[in-house]
């Protein structure tokens, strides 16, 4: 059932011409790039940067939030978690995008995030 979402998503999407270019990518958000994600099994640059992006700042997101299943974790952790992802379950360019940010901005972003 949780990984109906991506397909719902983008049917609902696709409904709305504003959204329609997003659908996409909320379809592909859950694709890994070693290519065992869904609901496509897309691999690499096959999946829309898009989608790759977005699959980095959900998770990144998640982390830091409580969840039934796991614990909040800090930022830092999350940034580490995502470098230990890099290249399996995240595309590593888009996760080095974000860490350079942190890196130079982690102050000021930090405070957004309270």
């Amino acid at each position: 059932m949780v990984r109906t979402h991506t397909e719902a998503g983008e049917r609902i999407l696709s409904a709305a011409p504003a959204l329609a270019d997003l659908a996409g990518l909320v379809r592909s958000h859950h694709e890994r790039f070693d290519g065992s994600g869904y609901p496509d099994g897309l691999s690499g640059v096959d999946i829309p940067l898009g989608a790759r992006i977005m699959a980095v700042a959900d998770a990144f997101v998640a982390m830091m939030h409580k969840r039934p299943y796991s614990d909040t974790i800090t930022v830092f952790e999350a940034l580490a978690e995502l470098r230990r992802c890099a290249g399996s379950q995240f595309d590593p360019e888009a996760v080095e995008a974000i860490c350079a940010q942190f890196d130079a901005h982690g102050r000021q972003l930090l405070g957004q995030l309270r």
